[in-house]
């Protein structure tokens, strides 16, 4: 195990000196392809920020309002059959659209009920198994230009839902 975490210590730097060393012994001007690329990226940032901060603000909008906490109260008799715990709801709602803010969600989780608790455990795999639908989809869709999605938001949906089955599974396995 030593020997792998020596190695990843030189993975960066020695895939850095690699693209370079390729890029100078091809003849290539590696720092014009540089600054080209971040050219480029900076291009794709400024397109996309509108929708980033459009998500985030309206995340925040809905935690400091206290809907994310009234939806839950909501949804409690469905997500009771559902074996889901009422503090999991605003995960579930939120982790579709904004990881970070689930992130959030998710240690207040952990301050309340432990990390070890039937809720830390399912809130944990919950964020491994799923994906933020939302904000995946409007980057990617808008940095390519793409209109139509097609079964792109129902299949991701699926699997999302798909992912929190598991984590309710998983996590009732692994607190019995």
């Amino acid at each position: 195990m030593d020997i792998l975490i020596y190695l990843s210590e030189f993975m960066v730097p020695l895939t850095i000196f690699y693209i370079v060393g390729f890029g100078i012994l091809s003849g290539r001007p590696v720092f014009d392809d540089f600054l080209d690329g971040a050219r480029e990226g900076m291009k794709t940032v400024a397109g996309i920020l509108p929708t980033l901060v459009g998500l985030i603000t309206a995340v925040g909008v809905l935690r400091a309002s206290g809907f994310l906490e009234a939806l839950a109260e909501f949804l409690k008799s469905p997500a009771s059959l559902l074996h889901i715990p009422v503090p999991i709801v605003p995960v579930i709602l939120v982790r579709i659209v904004s990881g970070s803010a689930a992130t959030g969600l998710i240690l207040d989780i952990f301050k309340q009920y432990g990390p070890d608790s039937l809720e830390g455990m399912m809130a944990s795999v919950m964020m491994g198994c799923t994906e933020t639908v939302f904000y995946t989809m409007s980057i990617y869709f808008m940095a390519a230009h793409i209109r139509k999605t097609r079964w792109t938001l129902p299949g991701a949906l699926l699997a999302t839902g798909g992912g929190i089955a598991a984590s309710i599974f998983l996590a009732e396995l692994m607190v019995s």
